[in-house]
């Protein structure tokens, strides 16, 4: 064991350091980072959304640390939008190799495991994503070994071997409560729900459209997991033998994921589970492990989305908000699975009811995350939009469908002035 010190001795100015994130994000190694920030200068961190403090990116850091943003999370948000922070677009399943390879290079990588086992090996835990990667691709590993991180199972392991410096901690890991299901979200679930038939794989994010699909798929037999992420709601559906995998073509009777987050709970349920198989990134999000589904169903969620079907959802206009994600990689890996469905869903409303997001066109500077090609039905509460092979008038037609009603008469009217197109409200 170490200490905090003699774990951050070695991290030099100019260095690039991965931490690992999600619930698992190790709030102990980056205030020992922190504390050790004014002797440092041009060290950049790089990671997924993180949970919990982030002192790395308070503005008194800044030409010290320097904080990179795979995926925006709420709490480094701002300091993107000040230019304090970067963000890098990626897919979820490309930044492994991209560790790899040194696109992304990692001198140094933070991560919170599992005690080893009697052979060595601890868990990564809740958080394998692209931890388990970065750590193999890091020169210096210092790892916090908390015994309240589960031992979860899978492709999860480092050796203790691979630890430069190891210091013990013994912290509740981060936990997100279920979100409260508006009646918007319940519309949606039994909207998507209508669109899952017994026996498919689900890949399903966190959030209230999440919850609110899996708490609408109670009568459905025989549900598979395979995703990027997985919160409480998919315990519930296990429990009541909703879900059972068994059905599934590709690792059957078993959850594949490649981090949870929400509750103690679901930290419990997935602790030395076979059931579970907690996967890097590269494998949950190869668009080409999700095809070999059998009636995949991947729903994703969208900032807005225009009459042609493309789809922002990492930016609100130039602002940057989330990022890219694995929505891509989930959306093309069920479009070419044996009866594969993949979905966007999202409230047809914004601010209130004040805006549409179902829109002519996007905003001013907003990014598509996913083309007008790659998409096939969009849902709101106000139904389902068949779009993959339709044509623009008609996809146009079945957008504005399932618009909120007092936004479809001006969602035709210029749908004539900007593509000619004459729809009906």
């Amino acid at each position: 064991m170490a200490t905090m010190e003699q774990a951050f001795a070695p991290v030099m100015s100019g260095a690039r350091v991965y931490v690992q994130g999600g619930a698992a994000t190790p709030t102990a190694l980056l205030e020992g980072l922190v504390r050790r920030a004014a002797s440092l200068r041009d060290v950049t961190t790089v990671s997924l959304h993180l949970e919990g403090p982030v002192p790395h990116v308070a503005p008194e850091i800044a030409g010290h640390i320097r904080h990179n943003a795979l995926f925006i999370g709420a709490n480094v948000r701002q300091a993107v939008q000040d230019d304090r922070a970067d963000f890098t677009p990626a897919f979820l399943s490309d930044i492994p190799a991209m560790f790899r390879d040194g696109t992304l290079p990692i001198d140094v990588a933070l991560v919170q495991v599992s005690p080893p086992d009697r052979h060595g090996y601890c868990s990564l835990g809740v958080s394998v994503d692209v931890a388990r990667p970065a750590a193999e691709a890091a020169h210096h590993v210092i790892a916090a070994v908390n015994p309240r991180m589960p031992r979860t199972l899978g492709d999860s392991f480092l050796h203790r071997s691979r630890f430069d410096a190891v210091i013990e901690v013994d912290t509740p890991l981060h936990e997100v409560p279920p979100p409260t299901l508006t009646a918007a979200a319940q519309e949606i679930g039994r909207h998507v729900a209508s669109l899952v038939e017994d026996g498919a794989t689900l890949q399903l994010g966190i959030g209230a459209i999440p919850e609110a699909v899996l708490s609408a798929l109670g009568q459905h037999r025989d549900l598979g997991v395979h995703t990027e992420m997985f919160s409480d709601g998919v315990v519930d559906l296990v429990e009541r033998g909703v879900i059972t995998g068994a059905r599934k073509r590709v690792h059957a009777g078993r959850i594949v994921s490649s981090f949870v987050m929400g509750t103690r709970r679901l930290y419990d349920f997935v602790d030395n589970n076979p059931m579970v198989e907690m996967r890097p990134s590269h494998y949950t999000n190869d668009p080409q492990v999700i095809a070999g589904h059998h009636e995949m169903v991947a729903v994703n969620s969208a900032i807005e989305v225009d009459l042609t079907g493309q789809v922002c959802a990492d930016s609100i206009g130039p602002r940057f908000y989330s990022g890219i994600g694995g929505q891509l990689d989930f959306i093309r890996g069920a479009a070419r699975a044996p009866r594969g469905r993949p979905i966007i869903a999202l409230p047809s409303t914004a601010l209130g009811g004040q805006a549409s997001r179902i829109v002519s066109q996007l905003a001013r500077g907003a990014g598509v995350v996913t083309t007008r090609g790659d998409v096939h039905f969009v849902v709101t509460e106000f139904g389902v939009a068949a779009l993959h092979g339709r044509t623009v008038r008609e996809r146009a037609q079945n957008l504005v469908h399932v618009a909120a009603p007092q936004f479809r008469e001006q969602l035709c009217r210029e749908a004539l002035e900007t593509y000619g197109l004459h729809l009906r409200a």
